[in-house]
């Protein structure tokens, strides 16, 4: 179990939610990073240091409170930019979240540049945040929605020749599939658009958390990733776009900050990225997510999805062998740190509920993906999902809480 570097076993000592045991003494086994990543003490200590110290309106004054609330949001920017590899800071905003930095693209560039009969592609696999939004689109457009069809291991199908063609202008796709784990090939999907002339929207809201995605070397043209998942703060995410992009994307809402002029009759934009900023942003949570990042960066990108694909695969080997469950999505070497589950006999929220009994923390449910569990023919599933300070002891407590539900249910009489 000490084969792993110490610098990954030791993490789970920054987060402080560790250090409080539940009732009778149960260790907190949480296993649901897919929904929220639990937050590192550097990125707690960062919020309160700013409410305290220096805290201040962004970009309005010059006093020395709003110059240091200034710097300090700019050098987050140029933080998530390295993380991208973006080339100018010009090409992200900050934005309440993954959710609205997709509404943005959906609604700013994609309303404004469909036609009657261009097509979006998508798959089945896309949250709800990368689906109901083109939805929206289409309606008001006429454009369609065509989708990608899946292997039967949950993976695109990429074999039809006439997938992409010149009705093809969106493709929108995760990252990472936040319930079977999914890996996307996005270097091939945004060769293949841009070779029709189509664009490549990608969902990193979980993609990002476990590496980085350097959006020039892919190809991706525009990206929205939260906060919340890379363990940092909640109510901050990020709109990546290429500039001539961001340039004929329309403001989705509109207010102090993002306007250029302002007259009696109508009204212009600033550029990207204020366009985007209207208001106040979220400066607490935008600040406190460098050292999110930071903090990343110091455990190693290397060395995270080692000791995840680790995890992972002790978690399907531990799942195998429990009566009843049925694991959804690739094999471990081909997918991310999720692992979503059903057990014949046993509904997805009861199994929840007996797990939570054992100090088990996982999600159940949909998942905010309809359309995929549809294809998968159940209305639900458990998804344990893997973060960072998770270890091997942690998997062996679910596979003993599987145990546990199964004996509670009496499904093994």
């Amino acid at each position: 179990m000490k084969h792993l570097s110490e610098t990954v076993l030791d993490v789970r000592n920054q987060f402080p939610i560790f250090d409080h045991p539940l009732p009778k003494g149960q260790p907190v086994t949480f296993l649901d990073t897919a929904a929220s990543a639990q937050k590192p003490q550097t990125v707690i200590d960062r919020e309160r240091e700013v409410c305290e110290r220096y805290y201040a309106n962004a970009y309005r004054g010059v006093y020395r409170f709003g110059a240091m609330v200034d710097e300090e949001l700019e050098a987050s920017r140029e933080a998530v930019r390295k993380l991208l590899g973006a080339e100018s800071r010009d090409e992200l905003a900050f934005t309440a979240g993954a959710t609205m930095s997709l509404n943005v693209i959906a609604n700013g560039w994609g309303r404004r540049h469909l036609q009657p009969g261009d097509e979006i592609l998508l798959s089945v696999l896309e949250h709800h945040a990368n689906f109901v939004p083109w939805q929206q689109v289409v309606a008001a457009t006429g454009a369609k929605l065509r989708f990608i069809p899946l292997t039967p291991a949950g993976e695109l199908d990429l074999s039809d020749p006439e997938l992409f063609n010149n009705r093809t202008r969106i493709v929108a796709v995760t990252g990472m599939s936040n319930v079977l784990g999914t890996l996307p090939p996005l270097a091939e999907l945004s060769q293949r658009a841009h070779a029709v002339g189509a664009i490549l929207v990608v969902d990193a809201a979980q993609s990002l958390p476990h590496g980085p995605i350097d959006v020039v070397a892919t190809g991706i043209d525009f990206l929205a990733c939260s906060g919340h998942k890379l363990y940092g703060p909640t109510g901050v995410g990020i709109l990546y776009g290429r500039k001539e992009l961001l340039a004929e994307t329309d403001p989705l809402i509109f207010g102090g900050h993002m306007i250029d002029q302002v007259h009696q009759d109508h009204s212009t934009w600033a550029d990207p990225p204020a366009r985007f900023e209207a208001g106040t942003l979220p400066i607490v949570q935008a600040i406190a997510l460098r050292p999110a990042l930071e903090f990343m960066e110091s455990v190693g990108y290397e060395a995270m999805h080692a000791h995840e694909l680790e995890l992972t695969q002790a978690a399907h080997a531990q799942l195998a062998e429990i009566p009843g469950i049925q694991i959804y999505g690739p094999p471990p070497e081909r997918k991310g740190s999720i692992v979503s589950f059903t057990m014949e006999g046993a509904a997805a929220e009861d199994i929840a509920h007996l797990l939570d009994r054992k100090g088990v923390f996982v999600r159940h449910g949909h998942h905010c993906t309809m359309p995929l569990h549809t294809w998968l023919g159940v209305p639900a599933t458990v998804r344990a999902s893997f973060g960072v300070y998770n270890n091997l002891d942690d998997v062996q407590r679910l596979a003993d809480a599987l145990r546990y539900v199964r004996q509670r249910l009496k499904l093994d009489t």
